[in-house]
């Protein structure tokens, strides 16, 4: 698994993913979601939904990585939506992004 999925786990056993759709809806207007992970195959109405409301809270999204890889990378299934709620993982992240390290 690579470097980027693996620190998505570790967010979350560390208790800093907010996921599900109505769940980073409610956080995301408390600016609290530093970084928004959406699965590649989700559906275009809810990708709308999403985007619009992270481009107005100025909220990065991630959607490079599928529901299967994404659930896998968390231990839960058919997982589509995450935030991460802490600037230490979101900094990580985006680092091993900009490295290429999530192939």
């Amino acid at each position: 698994m690579n470097k980027v999925l693996n620190l998505l786990g570790i967010a979350r056993r560390a208790g800093k993913l907010v996921m599900g759709t109505d769940s980073l809806l409610n956080v995301l207007s408390s600016k609290k979601i530093k970084l928004i992970f959406l699965a590649s195959d989700i559906s275009d109405s809810t990708y709308d939904k999403i985007d619009r409301k992270a481009y107005y809270y100025q909220v990065p999204i991630v959607n490079i990585f599928s529901t299967e890889e994404l659930s896998q990378a968390l231990g839960v299934s058919s997982i589509k939506i995450i935030g991460i709620i802490d600037e230490g993982f979101t900094k990580s992240i985006l680092k091993e992004l900009e490295r290429g390290e999530f192939q």
